[in-house]
């Protein structure tokens, strides 16, 4: 048996919550991969449990189907959870060096999860605007970063903590290496 037919595998998990919350809307195949601004195709592939979706298609996905990036990829029902440092689903940007890493989905009720993100310098994660009334919490546990809004990105350093609203197009940008930031989205 290989990683991706595991039950709870990352793919599989994607592929359920797809197929789940897509029905759970109401949309076809379609109208989800038009609002996503995905091909048909991937999508079909991702529900059938195949691809590497990247991080920014799993946010477009989320925003198509009105729920947070964690509905996606976390597995539900899961009364105790340790995630060690090395653990976890992680998704890869297209854009920049930036691994995401998530910690805590917000379960049903709740409005929050919880991110590890590792970033290196030399390109910037750009984006998209998230679910409306979202705002994103970050900590700089190391290193040092640009990020905010595009039109009030700050700079960060280990330490300081930075709260903007995440439903307007944002960046992240690493000046350290290996800077590590504890990201926390809110969403409304």
């Amino acid at each position: 048996m290989t990683e991706n037919e595991q039950p709870g595998a990352p793919l599989a998990v994607i592929a359920t919550a797809l197929r789940r919350e897509r029905s759970r809307a109401g949309l076809s195949l379609s109208e989800v991969a038009r609002r996503a601004g995905v091909a048909k195709s991937t999508l079909s592939q991702l529900e059938a449990g195949n691809g590497n979706p990247s991080v920014e298609t799993l946010w477009a996905l989320g925003v198509a189907l009105g729920v947070p990036f964690s509905r996606l990829v976390d597995p539900p029902d899961r009364p105790v959870q340790v995630v060690r440092a090395d653990e976890g689903l992680s998704v890869r940007s297209e854009q920049a060096d930036f691994d995401a890493r998530l910690l805590s989905a917000c379960p049903p009720g709740a409005r929050r999860d919880v991110f590890t993100v590792v970033l290196q310098p030399g390109a910037t994660r750009e984006a998209d605007a998230h679910l409306p009334g979202t705002v994103e919490h970050l900590v700089v546990a190391h290193g040092s970063l640009r990020a905010g809004p595009l039109d009030r990105v700050v700079e960060l350093s280990e330490g300081d903590y930075l709260s903007f609203p995440g439903d307007v197009p944002h960046r992240y940008e690493a000046t350290a290496p290996d800077t590590r930031i504890v990201l926390v989205m809110e969403h409304v």
